[in-house]
């Protein structure tokens, strides 16, 4: 394969798994959060977590890009006390796969964790298990098949996100351009033969992805 191909490759699977690792730890914890507490705002909080599943993925990269822009409060104070610069960089399209995905993994979170029974938190605190073992020991190896397909699905999700990640990212060749954004390239230049071999690459690992997500998910209603 061409040597484009396989820096397309290996920068999306960077980007889609930097961005799954993020949410791992953000979805987890906002999922139990909304999962087993209840306070003002709660349903509210949910529904903006959840925008960017049915929010235009332009919009959510033109969003970020007025967040963390060179123009923006924020930008600016990375950029002149940090030196960090998100805007063309594969950081940035961590970023922009980060957020498009959360959703797929939040929900799915939230989900599992409320469908565990409280009951056995409560017999584990009645024993005098800490708060901190209760999740590591009880909820989560309760929740995690249900977790982990979420997880495998914003993978999916990260792997080919295109709007926000141009928007943000750009499509420079070995340095910001992934399969998505590659496919568009090489439509754009007329060139076919690079154009199918990164659909047929990017719909594999999806369709690998999705195999993998459904079984756990029929594990997971079948109780093993």
């Amino acid at each position: 394969m061409d040597a484009a191909v396989w820096q397309a490759l290996g920068l999306s699977l960077k980007v889609a798994g930097w961005a799954t690792a993020i949410n791992l730890v953000l979805g987890i914890a906002v999922g139990y959060l909304l999962a087993r507490k209840k306070f003002w705002g709660r349903n509210l909080l949910d529904t903006l977590l959840t925008l960017p599943m049915v929010m235009p993925p332009t919009v959510l990269g033109y969003y970020l890009l007025v967040l963390v822009g060179r123009k923006s409060t924020l930008g600016a104070w990375l950029h002149d006390y940090l030196g960090i610069n998100l805007i063309f960089t594969w950081q940035g399209a961590v970023i922009a796969a980060s957020v498009v995905a959360f959703p797929l993994v939040f929900k799915p979170a939230r989900a599992a964790f409320e469908a565990v029974d409280t009951q056995l938190e409560q017999a584990a605190r009645v024993l005098g298990v800490a708060e901190w073992a209760i999740f590591f020991r009880v909820t989560l190896p309760l929740a995690w098949r249900g977790i982990l397909a979420g997880l495998l699905l914003a993978f999916a999700r990260a792997l080919g996100e295109f709007g926000a990640t141009m928007m943000i990212a750009g499509s420079i060749p070995g340095k910001t351009q992934t399969l998505s954004t590659a496919v568009y390239a090489a439509v754009q230049a007329g060139n076919d033969h690079t154009a199918n071999l990164l659909v047929a690459i990017t719909s594999i690992v999806c369709v690998c992805i999705l195999l993998s997500a459904n079984y756990m998910s029929s594990t997971k209603l079948k109780g093993y």
